[in-house]
């Protein structure tokens, strides 16, 4: 068995550069359920950003914008939009990490670095993979503070969550041709597996289509689904994401709930909007998959859709942009032991994006 050079403990963090992180920690909060934990900016001794730590079970984001227009994150905002720019990874010892990646060919672009307070000491570094989006290793273990030196914690305040409960798995898309290229740095520079393969067949209706890999570490806690375009009549959702991101970037989050049904109404409630397959889909669900735990009608009512593999089902849904631009989303899954990304849906949700994109005046 091959020796993994870069053991990943989980998901630390996803960090976004966002226009006004007051203003998204709001709407994490009152929208999507996430508690405030934790802030920097003038208060806290930072001149330069304002960043917000919003957390609800396992799965932690930060939200930063920039306080100076002379900066990278207004940079990175005007050109993207809000949007992702660092997926943090927890590891044991971060220079091994950077070492060993670097050694295979990424470049680094913040060197390892240390931060010290009173809770202790937390060391950083950040490698470049697609886009502008960086990979940051994160080394807390002799750390006890609420996030980092910098950030002072936020209390008296209890945020009503929906149910989340970790990150399943972060979707990037990139050009078309590029999908190769980034599948085999996460094989080579950080020693992923491949885990799944999707092409255009698998993912295609007669206007567009798209092509897939998922990345796994060596322990499959994290997972990289990579999506290029594929040839197709008219312009994919991968394209337009392209078009609009002005670039690679990540397209989607998913998150894990252990009651989707319950998580789905709850945000609903508060205004996510969420894709809708046309009913059609439901006519004939119960004989594509099988029995399942959940009532068939709840789940065409909220619009949540099945698919089954040889290890069991997945419940899933997918919100529409959460943003003006038509880039980021989230995903909502519940597995019951499977470990697939609802192969068996792809077509439903393409004519769903189509419909979608139509409106938008980008199909």
């Amino acid at each position: 068995m091959t020796e993994d050079f870069l053991p990943i403990l989980g998901y630390d963090h996803i960090e976004f550069y966002v226009g006004n992180a007051r203003q998204a920690a709001h709407f994490y909060d009152k929208v999507f359920g996430f508690q405030p934990v934790a802030c920097a900016g003038l208060h806290t001794g930072v001149r330069d950003r304002a960043s917000y730590v919003m957390q609800q079970g396992n799965i932690r984001f930060v939200l930063t914008s920039a306080l100076t227009p002379d900066s990278e994150i207004t940079r990175h905002c005007a050109l993207h939009g809000d949007g992702v720019k660092a997926i943090a990874l927890n590891v044991e010892n971060v220079e091994t990490a950077i070492a060993a990646t670097k050694e295979r060919g990424a470049t680094v672009v913040e060197p390892p670095a240390e931060q010290t307070d009173d809770h202790g000491t937390i060391i950083t570094a950040a490698i470049k993979t697609y886009g502008d989006t960086i990979h940051r290793f994160v080394e807390r273990k002799n750390y006890k503070g609420v996030f980092a030196p910098g950030f002072a914690p936020i209390t008296g305040y209890d945020a009503q969550g929906v149910g989340l409960a970790a990150i399943d798995h972060i979707v990037g898309n990139v050009e078309l041709g590029m999908m190769n290229h980034y599948a085999k740095f996460y094989a080579e520079t950080m020693g992923f597996s491949q885990l799944l393969h999707f092409t255009d067949d698998d993912i295609s209706t007669q206007y567009s289509a798209l092509m897939s890999k998922v990345m796994q570490n060596g322990t499959g806690k994290v997972k990289f689904p990579i999506n290029e375009p594929a040839e197709g009549k008219k312009k994919s959702q991968i394209e337009e994401y392209l078009d609009f991101y002005y670039g690679a970037g990540v397209q989607h989050i998913a998150m894990n709930t252990g009651d989707i049904r319950k998580t789905v109404s709850e945000l609903r409630d508060r205004g996510v909007d969420f894709l809708r397959v046309p009913d059609t889909y439901y006519e004939d669900l119960k004989d594509r998959v099988g029995p399942i735990d959940e009532d068939f009608a709840s789940l065409q009512e909220l619009g949540i859709l099945v698919d089954r593999d040889e290890d069991g089902y997945l419940l899933q849904i997918f919100s529409q942009p959460v943003q003006d631009r038509p880039t980021l989303f989230y995903e909502i899954i519940e597995r019951h032991g499977s470990r697939g990304f609802g192969v068996g849906n792809f077509k439903a949700l393409f004519v769903s994006l189509e419909r979608e994109q139509e409106r938008r005046g980008n199909l």
